[in-house]
């Protein structure tokens, strides 16, 4: 699949020190965050860890673009939430991989709403469109 160019209205800068056992900060100072590998990992589990932070910048994205396409539909989606969960785990290759899962509630419209402003969303939302192809990324309607 080609690149696609696009014209950046913004760039996040985040540096790590010392990878998954570290820190990790932005360059305006608005992010801060000791990183530790999860217990379930054989680390302390004492900090965060790129997998959360992956999960917690996939669901506001894609809460984000939930949004525009409720806008063009005419859709209420006041009171949704959208969770990413992240796993990973050794993949076929040997090394290792991720996949997510989003869920979205969204109270105010019905089921078949729901599930066509989710995939809507999934084509609009940059973290899809970064994973496509990458890793495996169910949708689901809570």
């Amino acid at each position: 699949m080609a690149i696609q160019k696009i014209d950046v209205a913004y760039t996040a800068v985040a540096t790590a020190e010392n990878g998954r056992d570290g820190r990790v900060s932005s360059d305006d100072g608005q992010l801060d965050v000791v990183v530790n590998p999860p217990k379930a990992l054989g680390g302390s589990g004492a900090g965060t860890n790129p997998e959360q932070l992956f999960a917690a910048g996939y669901s506001a994205c894609f809460q984000g673009a939930l949004g525009v396409v409720a806008r063009q539909e005419n859709a209420d989606i006041s009171g949704s939430t959208v969770t990413a969960s992240v796993g990973i785990g050794k993949n076929e290759a040997g090394g290792f991989g991720l996949e997510v899962a989003i869920t979205a509630s969204i109270p105010n419209v019905d089921r078949a709403t729901a599930q066509a402003l989710v995939e809507k969303a999934h084509q609009v939302c940059p973290y899809s469109s970064a994973t496509s192809g990458n890793i495996e990324v169910g949708l689901a309607v809570a």
